[in-house]
């Protein structure tokens, strides 16, 4: 079965592509040719990730899926949140992200935080939502050098190590993504 991801994000994709196994053949926007950028308006991961993919599917007619994804930092009211990927301003790279992360996490004793990813697919005309979540904090330095985002500074409820220290194999058996993933695949597999 092919699916359609409304994103050119290709870290995000082999995640997911992962995450999905060989069920299901995933396509990124680029690779249906479709280069364009989409909007995300939204306050909240939800109305991002529904936006995304009903945009594409509303302009081009193709089902397809998107996600959205924030760290929420508590002592940062749940900062950066919805603007993660974009936290230390436009064209930033993830190093800037963290960097601006770890700045205002100076000082800090209490370094909870959690990962969330919302998955919207839209299939004729019809809106389904999925959403993964892992507790975790933020580390005082980054460690690691596998995934991307803010993997080398969260460091998951239980574990002694964080994302960025993990093998891809390992982060997708637990992941707020490979969460959603679950679901979102549960959901195609039921209706196969």
């Amino acid at each position: 079965m092919e699916l359609i991801l409304a994103s050119n994000n290709a870290h995000k994709l082999k995640e997911i592509r992962e995450a999905l196994g060989d069920s299901f053949e995933v396509r990124s926007l680029q690779e249906k040719g479709i280069t364009e950028d989409i909007p995300e308006t939204h306050d909240t991961l939800e109305g991002n990730a529904i936006e995304k993919a009903h945009y594409i599917y509303t302009k081009y007619g193709i089902s397809c899926f998107a996600d959205d994804t924030g760290l929420e930092v508590e002592a940062l009211d749940n900062r950066p949140g919805v603007y993660s990927a974009r936290y230390a301003g436009p064209n930033c790279s993830f190093a800037d992200n963290v960097n601006k992360l770890l700045h205002e996490m100076q000082g800090q004793r209490q370094r909870a935080a959690c990962f969330r990813t919302v998955i919207a697919l839209v299939e004729q005309g019809r809106v389904y939502t999925f959403e993964g979540k892992v507790e975790g904090c933020i580390t005082e330095t980054p460690k690691g050098d596998e995934g991307f985002g803010y993997d080398p500074v969260f460091q998951p409820e239980d574990y002694s190590k964080t994302f960025a220290e993990m093998q891809l194999s390992e982060k997708n058996k637990i992941s707020h993504r490979a969460r959603a993933v679950h679901q979102f695949v549960e959901f195609l597999k039921n209706r196969m």
